[in-house]
């Protein structure tokens, strides 16, 4: 007698301001949600990890991917753990949202706009982004900026900032 098996989907992969699913973890995800070892390939790819677009075109971005290392395979984690890399001349959107990240630069250097003050990171520089504080990261440079972030697995959705303009909610915590 044949077994008749269940055909899963694999995961939807999150944009940067997908939001966990609330309640209970689906079978699905409990069955996901076991050990792995991404190894690292070289030039900062990882195997078993795709390289996606940052966000949706038109968000205020330019020159920037995205790998999600931890956070879009059925994890029950709390957080995620992203690499984006910044090719020069490029940035990521000018945004403030409520939920808070951390990135720590792993290759190349970059800057980071907090509130209104930007400040330059450079290999191993960590950085904690608080709730609310309108933020961008930018690549100046001659090489690629590459860096870790890690971010809350449930969280808003970013809000974008005009040019010129900050956000009366968001605040500047430099």
């Amino acid at each position: 007698m044949a077994v008749k098996t269940k055909k899963q989907s694999a995961p939807e992969a999150p944009s940067c301001d997908w939001s966990a699913p609330v309640g209970k973890m689906s079978e699905t995800m409990r069955d996901e949600n076991k050990n792995r070892i991404f190894k690292h390939k070289g030039a900062f790819r990882w195997s078993g990890i795709k390289t996606e677009q940052y966000k949706p075109a038109d968000a205020g971005w330019s020159s920037i991917v995205r790998n999600v290392l931890i956070g879009n395979k059925g994890e029950s984690a709390k957080f995620h753990l992203r690499y984006f890399e910044i090719a020069p001349g490029g940035n990521s959107s000018l945004e403030h949202h409520r939920h808070e990240h951390v990135v720590v630069c792993i290759r190349g250097e970059g800057k980071v706009l907090l509130g209104k003050k930007h400040h330059r990171v450079g290999y191993l520089d960590t950085v904690y982004i608080a709730p609310d504080t309108v933020h961008e990261l930018t690549n100046p440079f001659d090489e690629p900026f590459g860096f870790f972030c890690i971010v809350n697995a449930k969280r808003d959705k970013p809000k974008l900032v005009k040019r010129g303009k900050r956000h009366s909610a968001a605040r500047s915590r430099s």
